[in-house]
């Protein structure tokens, strides 16, 4: 049987080979930021999860420079039938839910609270001080 030209080949790998904890691609102060934040305080190792969080970091810069720009024009601008909003203001709010949404995919929304001791409250042994009267 001979091999179909149009189908490319899939190879197997048997570890992610990364290297440290950089990104993959350049980002800007606010991405790079976030970026450092998360790889310091959660160990993602695969490609998907690190795709994921580099997506949510150059969305994270997006954001950002979208609201410099609004800051500087101003959230309404007047056009020859009034006054309406920035146009950047959507796009804006657009990618501060796409980091949300790829943090919660990601599982970095929930942080894992300590158990609680089973069992009442420790009480006093009955014996009270003036003071405490």
């Amino acid at each position: 049987m001979a091999k179909d030209p149009q189908k490319p080949s899939i190879r197997l790998v048997s570890k992610p080979a990364f290297s440290g904890r950089e990104p993959p691609r350049n980002l800007g102060e606010p991405g790079l930021a976030l970026w450092n934040r998360i790889m310091t305080s959660y160990r993602i190792a695969d490609h998907g999860g690190r795709e994921m969080l580099l997506l949510a970091c150059e969305a994270t810069d997006r954001a950002v420079s979208l609201r410099a720009i609004i800051d500087r024009e101003g959230e309404i601008i007047h056009t020859r039938n009034g006054p309406r909003d920035h146009p950047a203001l959507r796009h804006e709010l657009a990618n501060r839910a796409l980091v949300s949404k790829l943090l919660v995919r990601l599982g970095l929304d929930v942080e894992v609270q300590p158990p609680r001791p089973v069992g009442r409250p420790p009480m006093g042994i009955g014996i009270t001080t003036p003071e405490e009267e």
